[in-house]
């Protein structure tokens, strides 16, 4: 699974083996909600309390399918992770380690070739403004 040749095949084999899988299970909770709703009233029902009891008694079936759905995204999501944190990170801290060496030697020579190192004076924008809010003003 360490390969991405290895993983898009286990991928693929899984939602080859878990698609039919949750088909089947909601073909047959349709079937039995059907034979169920058939079935009709047992003494004492209200009407309409025939087919809530078929929905209830499928709906087991019904969220095992989802379930099942629920795993091939699941199985994407764990593939972009391993993607992201195995193969590619070790990439991007590289190319940050150069990016970063880079801005040293860079920052290293402008010094040393300018001569003249000088700081713009900095003024704030609204020093007036704050003037009495100074500590000890």
């Amino acid at each position: 699974m360490r390969s991405p040749a290895n993983r898009a095949i286990h991928l693929e084999q899984r939602r080859a083996q878990l698609q039919p899988l949750a088909d089947d299970l909601r073909r047959i909770a349709r079937e039995m909600e059907a034979v169920l709703k058939e079935q009709g009233r047992i003494e004492g029902d209200f009407p309409g309390q025939p087919r809530l009891r078929a929905k209830h008694v499928v709906k087991p079936l019904f969220d095992a399918a989802d379930n099942v759905e629920k795993v091939l995204p699941a199985l994407n999501a764990f593939n972009a992770r391993f993607q992201r944190s195995y193969e590619e990170l070790p990439d991007k801290r590289e190319a940050k380690r150069q990016r970063k060496a880079l801005a040293k030697q860079q920052q290293a020579i402008e010094p040393a070739g300018g001569g003249e190192h000088t700081v713009p004076a900095q003024k704030a924008d609204f020093d007036e403004v704050f003037d009495g809010l100074r500590r000890g003003a």
